[in-house]
């Protein structure tokens, strides 16, 4: 079977979310599966780096149109069928929503991570909200032959937002890179802690800095605790209105106990994790929420909101907050910063949960639907 696979979302030069689930996906996908052969493609007017998948079954193909031609011509012309380009494929699988056009012949399996562009468009940019709409994900979902949610949530929203056929629906969780699992010497968290000068306590917040991630009630509440022996840690780069972010630590009355690291290299990731005294994640909207995963896994007590998926995501394994609620989340932390047996409960519970996603799993799983299997 010829198997095609966009992979426009891995142009990105500093990786996260869809980009980071594509890439650990397809280089477990291409280690399970010797038998099929992967067509990937990308386009770009200009040169831009993929990673390469050194792999005898992967070829790639690289389109060297101007993007908005492109995604003009695939959206409205539609004089370009996608998996003609590619020399004719049996299957297309498309990791989020994005601009495309196949023949009627050819199985589409569509990734839908989240639909917070439709639940929460106040976190978008006028310039975001009208790419959405351009796209079309409804159309995108009404012609997917199966659609893989990341999450029960996920499915919910594509059911109750668009009428989505829950016969076509398979929720997969993700997985979460082998790293995290993975032990870590003295040494590595020694340099890690002197790279980013980091304190001896701190609590760590680490995600795109956009408001969707909540940062502003976390740093309200972090001005709030009573427990004065720990830091804030944010870590991400910076996203849209990080202005306003910027202008309230700028305020704060805790500015000299708040660090920003911005955009972090992801083999630092595991030791940011491990050296934390809790990691808190109150973002109202997640498909799925994989960081407080990750820090479980790396053995960190998580403190997480009980908003969209993250309760399904974390299970009983972390301590859960009204994402709105400022006094609730100072509680919480002030509670987690001075009680180590809880700490110790959740890190024994976290560790066991993040057992569950691994990519192994997630991506045996996905090819039995891109194959229909």
């Amino acid at each position: 079977m010829r198997i095609g696979i966009d992979v426009r979302c891995l142009m990105e030069s500093q990786y996260s979310g869809i980009s980071e689930y594509t890439y650990n996906l397809l280089t477990v996908l291409f280690t399970l599966d010797s038998r099929n052969r992967y067509v990937l493609f990308y386009n770009s007017a200009q040169a831009t780096a993929v990673p390469t998948f050194a792999f005898p079954n992967v070829t790639v193909r690289e389109f060297k149109y101007p993007n908005k031609l492109f995604n003009l011509s695939l959206r409205f012309l539609k004089i370009t069928a996608v998996d003609r380009l590619l020399g004719g494929v049996d299957v297309m699988l498309v990791p989020n929503f994005l601009f495309l056009n196949l023949s009627a012949r050819c199985r589409k399996v569509l990734i839908v991570h989240d639909l917070s562009f439709e639940l929460y468009p106040e976190f978008f940019t006028l310039k975001k909200k009208l790419w959405h709409r351009l796209i079309g994900a409804r159309r995108l979902c009404q012609q997917a032959d199966a659609i893989v949610a990341i999450s029960q949530n996920t499915k919910h929203d594509l059911i109750s937002r668009y009428g989505t056929d829950q016969k076509k629906i398979r929720v997969v969780p993700p997985g979460i890179s082998d790293q995290f699992f993975a032990p870590i010497s003295e040494g590595a968290l020694a340099a890690v802690k002197k790279k980013y000068q980091l304190p001896r306590r701190y609590i760590l917040a680490l995600g795109n800095l956009e408001p969707r991630k909540n940062i502003t009630t976390l740093i309200a509440a972090f001005e709030r605790m009573t427990n004065r022996d720990c830091r804030l840690v944010i870590a991400g780069g910076r996203g849209w209105k990080y202005a306003a972010l910027y202008q309230q630590w700028q305020r704060s009355a805790a500015k000299d106990r708040i660090t920003f690291l911005g955009y972090v290299d992801a083999t630092d990731k595991p030791a940011l994790y491990r050296l934390a005294t809790m990691f808190v994640y109150p973002s109202i909207y997640e498909g799925f929420g994989l960081p407080p995963i990750e820090a479980m896994a790396a053995g960190t007590p998580v403190v997480t909101s009980f908003a969209s998926s993250l309760p399904e995501a974390v299970g009983d394994a972390a301590l859960m907050v009204d994402p709105y609620n400022v006094e609730d989340l100072t509680r919480v932390m002030d509670q987690l910063a001075a009680d180590g047996a809880l700490a110790q409960t959740l890190i024994q519970r976290g560790q066991a949960r993040s057992q569950q996603f691994r990519w192994e799993r997630a991506a045996a799983e996905i090819l039995k639907i891109i194959t229909n299997g």
